[in-house]
Order: structure tokens, then sequence, then C-alpha cells
């Protein structure tokens, strides 16, 4: 047998035995399906194929709030969750490169110096000095794909990674947008309460007047003075759920809660028009579901990686230099000396190592699957549940309108009446408790279709059209 078939023998064999090392197949049919259609839906929301995937855009600009786009572009730039996203994104793109660089050759210089006895020494027995300079050159054959699977791993960890970065953005935009929301539908509701106290106050000056004139009893002034101190209490309350939503802002945009202020305003955003035929495909490009799918990817190619390790390692090494016990030798021709080599190992007996570490890795697979299936079906759930929210709080709105026109109808003939002396105080105070109950629910309902909507574009993954970028005839917003 000459030389060259020798040193192959092991490289065929190895080759064989390559034949073995399968990836474990993912089955389709284990995963979950997109839905037919949407089970809590209009005419509009129809199942839509066919439809492009739109770009993530500023979707909070559908509300046409400035101070709301100011608030976004803050959190965007010093929100401490985007920030810790960003490093670990940042961290696995240096994993991948190191992983990637086990790929390459790998070459080195080196030099030495050593003073040694021995064969060195003189005749005298003084030691001798040794001087060596040096290249080396290493490289291993990735035969098996061990290296390549695990290079493809780690890039699949960094798409994981990209992908939560931009989970936690749509997660921080959507939180900045609802706590903005709930704080302006607060200063309106603290606004009405507030003009029902200052006129319970009116009424309450009116009413002492009255039993100083002997027009009333001491009783009627008790139970106005009683509605206004309700009524004082509930600012109250509002003012503090206020403060925390304000807190709570401060945090999302990276400021301290005692350096951050948002002026009570006006509540002028606008409820965006849900647009038509939104895709059941826009689901499979939220940042969560893409994160798990990257995950089952990786997990995937590590169990490559983990069977690789049954077969041989083949590495190429080389190395030239110059050893002389004369510095100034060292670097003559004469001195010079070189290598080269092929080295093949496998083990024979670890204990069951390797194929322990097949069994986590399979394991860790079929857990990214489940996390998959898991993260997939908690996609379908959240565009259903804010479709059931915004159709029923939309029918909800409808009626809760009947309620407060009819409630301020009645307050109007109750004062009326009151005035006229045909109903009794307790007759007023009603329609007016009526009145303010019916006016706070209206908006509290209002509030809830507009945290429903930010959830609903959460749940679709951001990908909805700015404002003004793409509208009907009508001026609806709808896809790109």
């Amino acid at each position: 047998m000459s030389l060259n078939t020798t040193l192959l023998t092991p490289v065929l064999a190895a080759l064989v035995l390559a034949g073995c090392a399968t990836l474990p197949q993912i089955d389709a049919s284990a995963l979950p399906a997109a839905p037919a259609a949407y089970r809590e839906h209009d005419a509009r929301w129809m199942r839509a194929d066919t439809a492009a995937v739109p770009p993530r855009a500023d979707w909070w600009a559908l509300f046409d709030d400035p101070l709301l786009d100011q608030l976004e572009q803050q959190a965007a730039e010093h929100n401490n969750a985007l920030q810790t996203a960003a490093a670990n994104l940042a961290r696995a793109r240096a994993v991948a490169r190191i992983t990637d660089a086990d790929r390459a050759p790998q070459i080195g210089v080196g030099a030495q110096l050593s003073r040694e006895g021995g064969p060195l020494a003189d005749a005298a027995g003084t030691a001798g000095t040794l001087g060596r300079a040096s290249a080396s050159f290493a490289y291993e054959v990735d035969l098996f794909g061990r290296l390549s699977e695990a290079s493809r791993a780690a890039r699949l960890d960094v798409d994981a990674q990209a992908s939560l970065l931009d989970d936690a953005r749509l997660l921080v935009q959507g939180a900045v947008a609802e706590t903005y929301l709930a704080i302006r539908a607060l200063d309106e509701e603290r606004r009405v309460v507030r003009d029902t106290v200052g006129a319970y106050q009116n009424t309450l000056l009116l009413s002492r007047q009255r039993l100083e004139a002997g027009d009333i009893s001491e009783l009627d002034v008790a139970r106005v003075e009683t509605e206004l101190a309700v009524n004082e209490s509930d600012a109250l309350a509002l003012d503090r759920r206020r403060a925390v939503l304000e807190h709570s802002l401060a945090v999302l945009v990276g400021q301290a809660a005692s350096d951050f202020t948002l002026a009570p305003g006006d509540w002028q955003a606008t409820l965006p028009s849900i647009p038509a035929g939104l895709p059941s495909a826009l689901l499979s490009q939220r940042p969560d579901v893409l994160a798990a799918q990257r995950a089952v990817l990786a997990a995937q190619a590590r169990v490559g990686v983990a069977q690789a390790a049954w077969f041989p390692n083949i590495a190429l090494t080389a190395d030239a230099g110059y050893a002389s016990t004369d510095l100034g030798d060292l670097f003559k021709w004469s001195t010079r000396a070189w290598g080269i080599g092929a080295l093949m190992s496998l083990p024979i007996f670890d204990g069951g190592r390797r194929d322990a570490a097949v069994q986590g890795a399979q394991a860790t697979l079929d857990a990214a699957l489940s996390q998959y299936r898991e993260q997939a079906l908690i996609a379908f759930r959240d565009v259903e549940d804010q479709l059931a929210s915004l159709r029923l709080l939309a029918e909800q709105s409808d009626a809760q309108s009947r309620a407060v026109s009819s409630a301020s109808r009645a307050m109007t003939l109750s004062a009326h009446r009151y005035e006229n002396g045909l109903v009794s105080q307790l007759d007023l105070l009603d329609a007016r408790r009526s009145e303010l109950a019916s006016r706070r629910v209206a908006l509290q309902v209002k509030a809830a279709r507009y945290q429903s909507t930010v959830a609903l574009v959460r749940a679709l993954g951001g990908r909805w059209a700015s404002a003004g970028s793409a509208t009907d005839g009508a001026g609806a917003t709808r896809l790109q």
C-alpha cells in the first residue's frame, strides 16, 4: 500500500460514517396552522393569504398625536429594556463570529529563548542556549458538518436575538401608547368629575342659603354634602391613578419619575380604522413567533453538532521555523526546520457522554418546538381577543352613548321640575348621579377601544401602515 493510500484510508472510512449523520426532521403537521379565517370578524375581516406583509412602520402615528410621537421617540432612544435587548443581540453576534472563527485556518508565530542542560551543554558541563522562531498553521477539516452546523446555530441565535429586540421594541412602543392614552383618558374623566364637584359645591352653597331661609331641612343639606364628598374622593382616586401611570411612563421613556412631568391635556388622539382583509400571514411575522422559529432551527442544528461528535476529528497541521544554539545563526538557512501532518482522533469510550449529549440536544429541540407551538397559539389568541374586544366595545359604545343622552335628558328634566317643586331633592341627586356614572362609563369604554386598538397592532406584530401613507378614497387606514 502506498503512502497516499495509507493516509487516505481513515478519511475514506470517516466519509462512510458521515452518511449516518442526519438532522432530525420537524413534523410540519405537529405545528399549528394558520386559521382559515378569524373567528371574531365582521365582513371586512376575511383571510387574505395573498396579501403582501407590509414592513413595520411607526404605527402609533395612526393616532395622530404629536406628543405621543415625541414620547415614542424618547423611548426608542432611552428605554433600558431596549438597550438590554440590543446588548444581547451584540453578544450573540460576537459569539457567532467566535464560532465562525473555528472554521477558518489558525495561523500563528512564536519565538522562544531557553537555557538548557543535557545535550546542549558544552564539554565543561555549562548549560547551552537554544533559540527558536517558528510559524504554525492548523485547520480542522469539517467533513461531518460539526463546525458548519455550529456556525448555523450561532447565526440562528443572532436572528432570534434580533427578533427578540424587535419584540422588545414593539412591547415598549405598545406600553408607551397604552400608558399615554390611559393618562389622557383619565384627564378627561377627571375633568368630568371635577366639573361635577363644582356643580355640587354650587348646589351645597344654594342649599345652605335655603336652609337659613327655612325652605329645606338640614337633611337635604347633608345629602348634598355626602354627594360632594363622594365625588371629591373619586377625583382624588383618579389623581392617584394618573400619578402612578405618569411614573410608569417616565420609566418607559428612560427618565426618573421625579424629573418627568406630563401636563394634563385634551384627549386629541384619533381612533384608527381597522384595516380590511388583514392576512393571517401577519401572525407568522410577529417578532416573538419569529424568535421561536429561529430557536427551533438552532436547536435542530445543535442536534447535528452533537451527532457529529461520534465521528473522527481530522486536522491538518504545518509548522516551519528556525532553531539554533547560537543566536547569530538563528535565521541561517542551515538552521531551518519544518513539518506537516494530518491528525485524526476518535474517542472509543467516553462513559456515554456523546450519547447523552445527543439526547440532551434532542430534548432541547423538543422543548423549542413546544415553545414555538405555544407562541403561535398565543399569537392567534391575541388577535381573536382584540377583534372580539373591538367588536363588542363598538357595540357597547353605541349603547352607552344612548345611556348618556337619556341620563342628560333626565338630569335636565329633573332640575327643571325640582326648581318648580315638582320632584324632591332625592330625585335630582339621583338624576345627577346617574348622568355622571353614564358619562364616566362612556369615557372608560372609549379608553378601552383605544387600548384594544393598540393591543391589536401589537398582536399583529406592528405591521400596520402609517396614517396618511395608505388610505382609500374615504380616508380609512389600510394595509400597504
